[in-house]
């Protein structure tokens, strides 16, 4: 059954006020270990969520059984729960019919790629890394969504994706690179070798350095992470509504550097493209920060209803998994600078740090949006302008708001980065930006040195 088949059959096991939602996935992930591959996954898994709706009380279930006896026992499940649920004053019943964007975002050739050619590319991110262990993946999917509702609504994509990861790591040294797109033929597996094993060879020898304020270069893969973490409270309604999201009394106000420009733009067929959100609403862009200046954060039906005033939803419910995050932009997108490469920011920076990537990020404190990690696989020190002495894994805290306020410049080209961590229901997603130099980047610590 394709997803739409899976919706319809269960929303017709349920009496009444119903919406389900389902997701169907065929993928593989080769992935590999000291240059070796090896627990290569393949899943074929098929979801269905139904929630219903009683006299303003709902009740939500999930299963994968999708026979006749097991999405009876769903829609038994759901109705169940709304009947034992509290009244709920904030719920704005189930969304319309809608006319959701022709959009791209599915590819014949990715979606026919089987576990031989996963292993064949994984196999090519390991001869392009000569003797330098690697370690990483390839991976690829075809995703179904659909969904179906009472109130008419019957909507479905299908999403193709593909991912190549690479960490290049030994006792001395590591580095890192990725690429993401929905069309595989789009992804270069031994590019991304030689990226991670160039940054690699750079590390050894690794230096300390003083905590202290730092001049910074973000690559994308920084950047991306730092911009994601801030986006769980401060560029959804829900954190707006909270009064945990910066963007709390600033909409209207210039917040950034005029250089600085953040869209969540789901209809980019550069990006990982989506018609229609957790809802059935369609996707809509929405300009979050336009030149520096606070504009917007994004929406769905309940947190508009909740706002009291002329809100619309702008297509971003989230997973029944995820609702009580809110609204959440799934897929951000910083406009690119005039920088030809991350070289000439480094020449802006003069003298400071260059970061490839971030990792066990955590939300310090969500209304000033403060971020704090570590860095890895690919830190370096920046001197007259040249990217020099590698450096150990440093401890970090930023203010995002500051470290974009005074930015030198950013790169002329973009890189989609994935966000999508593949535990779950296959969602793509992801990041567009650009490299970053910025003034500020505050250091805290050190951390371990480069590799295994």
């Amino acid at each position: 059954m394709n997803a739409r088949e899976v919706a319809r059959a269960a929303l017709e096991a349920a009496d009444g006020e119903a919406e389900a939602v389902a997701q169907v996935e065929s993928s593989g992930l080769a992935r590999f270990a000291g240059s070796e591959v090896h627990q290569p996954t393949l899943i074929e898994n098929a979801v269905v969520t139904l929630r219903v709706v009683n006299d303003g009380r709902t009740g939500v279930a999930t299963t994968n059984r999708l026979d006749a006896d097991g999405l009876a026992e769903l829609a038994r499940r759901a109705a169940e729960a709304a009947e034992s649920a509290p009244p709920d004053d904030t719920f704005p019943g189930l969304a319309p019919p809608g006319d959701p964007a022709e959009v791209d975002g599915y590819d014949e050739e990715t979606a026919g790629l089987g576990p031989d050619e996963q292993a064949r590319r994984a196999a090519a991110a390991i001869e392009a890394s000569g003797d330098f262990p690697v370690y990483g993946f390839f991976t690829s999917a075809v995703s179904d969504l659909a969904i179906a509702s009472s109130t008419g609504l019957s909507v479905d994509q299908r999403m193709t994706d593909a991912s190549a990861l690479v960490v290049a790591a030994d006792d001395a040294g590591s580095g890192y690179a990725e690429q993401t797109a929905w069309r595989a033929g789009a992804i270069d597996p031994a590019a991304v070798t030689r990226e991670a094993t160039e940054k690699a060879e750079r590390t050894k020898d690794a230096r300390e350095i003083e905590p202290g304020v730092y001049r910074a270069v973000l690559e994308p893969y920084a950047f991306a992470e730092l911009l994601q973490y801030f986006s769980y409270d401060s560029l959804g309604a829900l954190g707006l509504l909270e009064e945990r999201s910066y963007f709390t009394g600033r909409l209207g106000q210039k917040v950034f550097d005029e250089k600085i420009s953040i869209a969540d733009d789901a209809l980019d067929p550069h990006g990982l493209p989506k018609a229609f959100d957790f809802e059935g609403t369609p996707k809509q862009r929405v300009e979050l920060v336009e030149q520096g200046v606070a504009r917007a954060v994004v929406w769905d039906r309940t947190t508009a209803a909740q706002a009291k005033n002329s809100a619309r939803s702008t297509g971003h419910a989230p997973p029944a998994e995820s609702r009580d995050w809110g609204p959440l932009p799934y897929a951000l997108s910083v406009a690119p600078g005039d920088a030809p490469s991350v070289e000439d920011l480094a020449q802006l920076v003069g003298d400071g740090l260059y970061i490839t990537r971030l990792h066990y990020l955590g939300v310090v404190h969500p209304r000033e949006g403060v971020v704090t990690g570590m860095t890895r696989d690919g830190t370096f020190r920046i001197r007259d302008g040249k990217i020099a002495e590698p450096l150990v894994n440093l401890r970090f805290t930023v203010a995002v708001p500051e470290f974009l306020q005074e930015v030198y410049g950013l790169t002329s080209q973009s890189a989609l980065v994935n966000s999508q961590n593949f535990y779950g229901e296959r969602y793509p997603y992801g990041v567009m930006v650009p490299a970053v130099a910025s003034a500020r980047f505050a250091i805290t610590g050190l951390g371990s040195k480069p590799g295994i």
